[in-house]
């Protein structure tokens, strides 16, 4: 199965993760420790191990921002994915002051290192992926839209833009079953993916819903094409 990817204007990318940010910010003015105990959309997690999870990968994502354009290559999280599962286990039994406070310092840091990104770095290599600047970006503003929507805060997955979720179906077309000649149509844009091949089927719905699938939250509205296939994991 081949997709290719529709091409992301780093401004544009940038001017996205500034108004996600600013979103989530805004979020964490109301958060309470109630709140913060409260389930998210995420089984087993709370809100508070949603936003702990923010906080260590936006850091994480932000260093590839701030060593690559120095020519340096730096691990995303120092330890791997066990420290970064200890430093979620940890953090969420914060209260809501401690965790409003961690989360402001780590979009602080977030801000400043990718607004400092220049046009000449983006295809900078990083060890995100052993990819370059740019897939890291784009991994951060999925990061930072999927679990924002998650938190239960507010804003949900028929928030997400639409620029976004094309981004969301090219990346998570990998997720596709084997076997499964796949249309996807999304009612409210211009976007139709055509994917595998075998048993022929179509699935139609809003650009939101179809992303929301394929990430494995819960579409808002009515997909066709029931049943739909199980998905692989995350690529």
């Amino acid at each position: 199965m081949a997709v290719t990817p529709r091409t992301i204007d780093p401004a544009d990318l940038q001017s996205a993760l500034d108004t996600g940010q600013l979103r989530l910010r805004k979020l964490l003015g109301g958060l309470t420790d109630e709140a913060v105990r409260e389930p998210s959309a995420l089984p087993g997690w709370t809100r508070g191990h949603v936003l702990s999870h923010i906080e260590g990968v936006g850091l994480a994502l932000a260093r590839q921002a701030r060593y690559a354009p120095r020519g340096r290559l730096i691990d995303v999280y120092d330890g791997g994915r066990p420290a970064r599962d200890a430093a979620i286990e940890a953090g969420h039994r914060r209260d809501a002051a401690a965790l409003r406070a961690a989360l402001t310092d780590a979009l602080d840091e977030v801000e400043a290192s990718w607004s400092a990104v220049g046009p000449d770095d983006w295809q900078r290599p990083v060890r995100y992926r052993d990819g370059v600047l740019l897939d890291a970006g784009l991994a951060w503003w999925r990061e930072l839209e999927i679990h924002t929507a998650d938190t239960l805060l507010g804003p949900g997955v028929s928030d997400w833009s639409q620029p976004f979720c094309a981004h969301l179906v090219d990346f998570l077309a990998a997720r596709l079953p084997i076997g499964v000649a796949l249309t996807l149509t999304a009612s409210d844009g211009p976007w139709t993916w055509t994917l595998g091949r075998g048993t022929p089927l179509a699935v139609r719905g809003r650009s939101t819903d179809l992303a929301a699938w394929l990430a494995g939250r819960h579409p808002v509205g009515r997909l066709t094409g029931d049943p739909l296939p199980a998905l692989s994991p995350w690529p």
